[in-house]
């Protein structure tokens, strides 16, 4: 039984949510985004309610029940308040800037390397003096967001010796200790 997919979800005031046979539309003031539903999953829109239902008990269709609501509820928040993503770079002469939908990393490779970001991807990076150089991403759309975060810090995973490398803000890397000299 799936207890995420029973709860339903209430649609806040600016927001529009419309359902074709396959598809359901969200559309706020941060933007529009669009999701195609599976036919084991019925969504019903009564009184600025959102109730989803299963066709039958059976494994994949409960987990797909759960999926979608979770997918819609994030849909509904994306297009109210968006989401955001911080990336922090930790090495000696790191830094990141910013150009339109650009973004230059200079990441310890003998070249920069530059990414272009999806227009929906609202971008901000800056080094500041005493403090590790951030990437800013910001979206209405949650995968999209997280797709592009995991691309960057792709680029240079923390190593556990130093830390040095591209991490999300608040991450916490596990630390090893090291060879130590033998005698």
């Amino acid at each position: 039984m799936s207890r995420i997919g029973k709860s339903p979800i209430t649609i806040p005031e600016g927001v529009t949510v419309t359902v074709d046979s396959s598809k359901v539309t969200v559309k706020g003031s941060k933007g529009e985004l669009v999701q195609s539903i599976d036919d084991s999953v019925s969504i019903k829109v009564e009184d600025n309610v959102i109730t989803l239902s299963r066709a039958s008990e059976d494994k994949d269709d409960r987990s797909k029940h759960g999926l979608y609501r979770a997918l819609i509820f994030n849909m509904i928040e994306g297009v109210t308040q968006g989401y955001t993503k911080e990336l922090e770079l930790y090495g000696v002469g790191f830094r990141a800037s910013s150009q339109g939908q650009q973004l230059t990393l200079s990441i310890g490779f003998s070249h920069n390397i530059v990414m272009q970001l999806p227009a929906e991807v609202k971008l901000e990076a800056d080094t500041k003096k005493g403090q590790p150089p951030y990437v800013k991403l910001e979206s209405h759309d949650k995968q999209l967001i997280g797709t592009v975060a995991a691309k960057i810090r792709s680029l240079r995973k923390p190593e556990p010796y130093k830390g040095k490398g591209i991490r999300y803000k608040g991450e916490i890397i596990r630390r090893k200790a090291g060879k130590t000299a033998a005698k």
